[in-house]
């Protein structure tokens, strides 16, 4: 088999970030910023550890349930007056979607900020159909000014300089240049407000599915989500199958986790819960409110190896954690969901066969397992992911040649002393120049290996 379309373009772009040191900068100063905000948020808990460990068994019931809880909220959401919709695919979203906005006879949406639209491609197909789809938070406003899809989960700009985005606005905008980050928002703020009551489609995602309230929770820190769900008569929610819990009182161990691991917050600004389209007395809230729930690839990851990371609560520390996404960022994965925790699931959502490299990305250093508030496994499951890849037989046969010889090699300390320095520094320098030894210094290995000099010791 031969290198996959996705994986040329991963290394290509990875190529081209990896030396950029300016991205590299603005990238360091944000996650530094991120790091020292964590230390403080976790500052509330009087046992972070124990916290941890119930989210995590929390979704762990929630998984192993899933079926049952999916039925659950169906019933109580449907019961508040909400429409319920099951999309097993991308497209029946979308179509689902289309259908409704077509209903409205509407030619513009305001969306809140949601991976999961990212993730089938929304405001594209909307165009395409003649709808303006309008990104209501300020960093995926940046984005879809700029014509960019999200660099991280959680900070869609991270990217970015508050220069870059001054000098978007000035192009795009045709605002004065080198404004300040005050005056960018309040632009963004006034643009923004205009379309909140002329649009007859307000689209969300959610954080969290709340099963025995029939309850779909959105976490924000600008208010544009609330808006996005107030003006518009028809409210949309997208979300994943695996964002469930079980219970309206779990929110006070998974709100404060999200917000601190997410953000550095105690808690997040904005954190509503809808429960369904507005009732007689009520002053606000949609006329009509419908919940799409989306597999598209997610019952694929409840299989064992995987089946921890339909944990995710999508809070991006794994990112910020990843001394490989430091390095090459969120745009050099061509996935939606970037970092180690994308690693893990891309694969399985979009085809193993073509994402599989995704999973050897990864120095496999654990960083990742170690910041996660949920403590979910990561880079044991990055590593599941090459096993599964290699007994489908979906690596290459050089490669698989290269792997038997460099087992066996390893496996007998006679063949590994039979290899001398010569021929070890000409494996390592020149069999692997095109990849190790690119950007490396030769390595020259010693005359004499620590097993001859301890059994000379020995002898001695």
């Amino acid at each position: 088999k031969t290198m996959t379309e996705q994986h040329s373009i991963f290394l290509a772009k990875s190529e081209v970030k990896a030396n950029d040191l300016e991205h590299k900068r603005k990238v360091s100063f944000n996650i530094q910023k991120y790091n020292d905000s964590v230390v403080k948020g976790k500052q509330q808990f009087a046992d972070l550890e124990l916290a941890r460990k119930k989210a995590k068994n929390v979704k762990w019931k929630t998984i192993e349930n899933l079926d049952k809880y999916l039925e659950q909220f169906e019933k109580n959401f449907t019961a508040n007056g909400g429409k319920l919709i099951w999309a097993e695919t991308a497209e029946e979203a979308l179509d689902a979607i289309l259908q409704i906005c077509r209903e409205k006879n509407t030619k513009q949406v305001v969306k809140a900020k949601s991976m999961v639209t990212e993730e089938i491609h929304l405001n594209e197909f909307l165009k395409e159909n003649g709808i303006e789809s309008v990104e209501t938070d300020l960093g995926e406003y940046i984005q879809q000014l700029d014509g960019e899809p999200p660099y991280h989960i959680v900070t869609p700009a991270m990217h970015k300089s508050k220069e870059d985005v001054a000098k978007l606005f000035h192009e795009k905008l045709g605002t004065e240049p080198n404004l300040s980050p005050p005056e960018i928002t309040k632009i963004a703020r006034k643009n923004l407000r205009e379309k909140y009551v002329t649009a007859e489609v307000g689209i969300t995602g959610g954080n969290f599915l709340l099963a025995d309230v029939g309850g779909v929770c959105v976490t924000e820190n600008e208010g544009n989500a609330r808006l996005t769900t107030t003006f518009p008569p028809t409210q949309i929610s997208i979300v994943g199958i695996e964002k469930l819990l079980p219970s309206i009182h779990d929110l006070q161990l998974f709100w404060p986790l999200l917000a601190t691991f997410g953000t550095g917050q105690n808690v997040t600004v904005y954190n509503t819960v809808f429960s369904g389209p507005r009732k007689p007395g009520e002053t606000d809230g949609p006329e009509e409110m419908y919940v799409i729930l989306l597999d598209n690839g997610r019952t694929n990851l409840l299989r064992k190896e995987v089946r921890e990371s339909m944990y995710c609560i999508r809070c991006g520390s794994c990112l910020n954690a990843c001394p490989v996404y430091k390095n090459i960022g969120g745009h050099a994965y061509g996935a939606t969901y970037s970092g180690p925790i994308g690693s893990v699931i891309t694969p399985h959502l979009k085809g193993m066969e073509e994402y599989k490299h995704l999973s050897y990305a990864s120095s496999l250093c654990g960083n990742c397992t170690e910041v996660c508030p949920l403590k979910i496994n990561i880079h044991e499951m990055l590593l599941e992911n090459r096993t599964i890849a290699a007994g489908s037989r979906l690596n290459n046969n050089m490669e698989n040649f290269s792997w038997s010889l460099w087992q066996q090699a390893m496996l007998s300390r006679r063949l590994m002393n039979i290899a001398g320095p010569g021929i070890k520094n000409t494996v390592v320098n020149k069999l692997f120049k095109g990849s190790w030894a690119q950007h490396r210094g030769e390595i020259k290995f010693a005359e004499r290996s620590f097993n001859k000099i301890w059994k000379d010791r020995e002898q001695q």
